[in-house]
Formats: C-alpha cells, structure tokens, sequence
C-alpha cells in the first residue's frame, strides 16, 4: 500500500520482481490521482505479506491487516505526530497544507513541494509521475484532505496490526517526513508487542527511499522466512 499522496503505479518495479520469483502481488490505489480507489484482498495460498510505505498501514483495512503473516514497513510510523514541541510543528504544517488543498493549483505547488522533502537527498525529479501530475479535481482534493487530517489523528499502530508475526522495519536516515520522535514510538510499539523484529537503516536515504538495492534486500528478507 502506497503512503500519503502516492499511487499504486510506483510499486511496478516492486511487482515485476515479485513475478520474476512466482510470487503474486496486489497494490492498494487511494485514488488520488487518476486511477480508482482500490482496496488489495488476500488470495488463498502462501504467506500473507503486507508491504507499505509511509502512511500505507494506515489506510488498509483492519481485516487485511489482521490476516497478514509478516509485515514491511518502508520509512513508515505508527503516531506520526509526535508529543511535544515536534508534534506542535508537524500539527501546524499539516492544517497549511490542508489549507492549500482547497484550489487545485495550490494543491499541485504543495504536493510539489512536499514531493522535493520528501525525495530529498536525492532529486525529485527522480520520482515516477503521480497525483501532483494529474487533474487534481474536487474528489482527489477530498481523499488527500480525509487522509491529511487521519495522518494527524495516528496514535499508533493501526487497527489490525497482529501480534507477534515477522516485521521489517527500513528507515531511512536522513527522512524529512517522518520525525525521530515517531521512529523511536514505533520501534516502542513493535516492541511492546513482541514481534520479531529487524530493523534496516539505509544511510543517505530520505523518506521515499530511491536508493537502489531495496527490493532485492526484501525479497531476500521474505526469503529467509521461508527457510525457518
């Protein structure tokens, strides 16, 4: 499941490996670019793999969640706003750009700008085309404002996550969307609840994690799984 603002389309390369492995793949859409809203239902047979980026737990259903048997999480959160004085400054930045969502040409100058912090260090122009490409009309501008304000609402882990399966946690170090704070709430949470845990930090990454190298490390994670 893609993250706030994304699409299922950026998970293609994710796809065309799994395939190379006989491995099946379904990608959640939100809609809030072109393409329909799509929710991913469990197909029988094999391990039950939920892979999401940033908000992308969140916006799964608790019943997909529920029925996973590991779990990666890719610069992701379970409280994105954390307390204190970072909480204050996240909060404030989040009504402004909800702010900026009521024209669709404000919306694509934020959406940009939120793109260029998050692709940071690298290039933004290194990321596939998405919802800040396209029409930006009232329904797309509805799902990201719903989204923004469920974004500032996390508390934690979302509703369904199971107890003690596999997790695999990549980080990216130099993240400019998700605080320090709400990284050491999750490692707290998954902790709390006792799941087999490996934690991957990728040096010089930030938030959308376009470092190559990523897929082949989860695949080779998911492998061994396999062998246990």
């Amino acid at each position: 499941m893609h993250g706030w603002s994304g699409e299922a389309s950026h998970w293609n390369p994710w796809c065309d490996a799994f395939a190379c492995r006989g491995w099946r793949w379904q990608s959640g859409e939100r809609g809030y670019g072109a393409a329909r809203a799509l929710t991913p239902r469990w197909q029988d047979g094999g391990r039950r793999v939920v892979i999401a980026h940033s908000m992308g737990p969140h916006l799964l259903p608790a019943a997909v969640l529920a029925d996973a048997d590991a779990v990666v999480l890719l610069a992701s959160f379970g409280r994105f706003v954390p307390p204190g004085a970072p909480g204050r400054r996240l909060r404030s930045a989040l009504q402004q750009m909800a702010h900026q969502l009521a024209t669709p040409d404000a919306a694509r100058v934020m959406l940009h700008s939120f793109l260029r912090e998050a692709a940071a260090p690298e290039s933004a122009e290194l990321l596939p085309p998405g919802p800040a490409d396209g029409p930006l009309g009232t329904l797309q501008r509805q799902r990201l404002r719903h989204d923004l304000e469920l974004l500032g609402r996390t508390s934690g882990l979302p509703e369904g996550f199971p107890d003690g399966i596999p997790v695999l946690v990549v980080e990216a170090a130099q993240d400019r969307i998700v605080v320090p704070e709400a990284r050491q709430l999750l490692r707290r949470d998954l902790e709390t609840r006792r799941h087999p845990l490996r934690w991957l930090t990728l040096e010089g990454a930030g938030h959308c994690l376009l470092q190559p190298g990523l897929v082949e490390e989860v695949m080779g994670w998911l492998q061994s799984l396999e062998a246990r």
